[in-house]
């Protein structure tokens, strides 16, 4: 695997791919990565010739009181799953490399409306950075793929409708959450939970899977549904975020005649902000 810094060595590396006429893949990531990030990079070989992960901890999709400075950082330990994983290319930025003026002179991609709600209510301005950093990926690489997972649904759908908006013409995948035994989503922030903090948080799949069942089996009270899930979490010592049930393509709220629906769902054990979510087809 070729480790590349600056973006000018990742544009000279990928043009000599393009000119041999191989197809690229993108996988961007934050690091830290687990079996869910793997099977990203397991998906994007299947896909494409060369595949290119990013590992850059973006500062602008976080918030001022949120988690940028303990963020987990694991490079070596990064290197070693991506090389086993089959990974062509690391993109491995500094800050400075990506922002070379700063945060506050950098140009800021947002995405209107699907951008607004659920995570977007609760951590403003956190995916106007998610954009950004994409968008900016995305020209680095100007992949033919980009893969990403569905743990992040909202993420998945704001990314589609700016590689829409903006013409990038990538074709997009979105993979499966992978998780754990017990049916916890495998997330970086898991490693802040203890281990009765990991049983605490599988409320969060439990409650998704009972509410689906629930409409499944026709209750159309939407409202309803939403205010007993975050009953639940708080009986069982989480305090929630947010509970929605919503349509799937556009995460607006769901009405009682719509078939394709997504409930997501987040909440904190302890100081630590987790998200899941699960579809609904009807």
């Amino acid at each position: 695997m070729i480790i590349c810094h600056q973006a000018s060595e990742l544009r000279q590396l990928l043009n000599t791919y393009r000119r041999e006429g191989k197809s690229i893949a993108l996988v961007p990531t934050m690091g830290n990565l687990h079996r869910g990030h793997v099977r990203l990079v397991e998906k994007a070989v299947e896909l494409a010739d060369v595949v290119v992960s990013s590992i850059f901890v973006n500062p602008m999709q976080f918030g001022r009181h949120e988690d940028l400075d303990k963020y987990p950082r694991t490079p070596d330990a990064d290197i070693g799953k991506l090389t086993a994983a089959g990974c062509t290319v690391l993109f491995a930025p500094s800050v400075k490399e990506m922002y070379p003026l700063g945060l506050d002179e950098h140009t800021v991609v947002s995405v209107p409306a699907i951008s607004e709600r659920h995570c977007g209510a609760s951590r403003p301005g956190h995916f106007d950075g998610v954009a950004t950093v994409v968008s900016k990926l995305f020209n680095l690489v100007q992949p033919d793929h980009a893969v990403f997972g569905l743990k992040d649904y909202q993420q998945f759908k704001v990314i589609r409708k700016m590689n829409a908006d903006l013409c990038f013409g990538i074709q997009l995948t979105g993979v499966a959450t992978e998780r754990d035994e017990n049916g916890l989503a495998l997330s970086s922030r898991n490693g802040y939970l203890s281990a009765e903090q990991k049983h605490t948080a599988l409320t969060i799949i439990q409650t998704l899977r009972s509410t689906a069942a629930q409409i499944k089996n026709g209750t159309r009270d939407f409202a309803a549904l939403e205010q007993a899930a975050k009953s639940v979490f708080e009986s069982r010592q989480m305090r929630p975020d947010y509970f929605s049930i919503c349509r799937a393509d556009t995460l607006a709220p769901a009405g009682a005649d719509d078939k394709q629906l997504v409930i997501l769902a987040a909440g904190y054990v302890g100081t630590t902000r987790l998200i899941d979510n699960i579809e609904v087809n009807l």
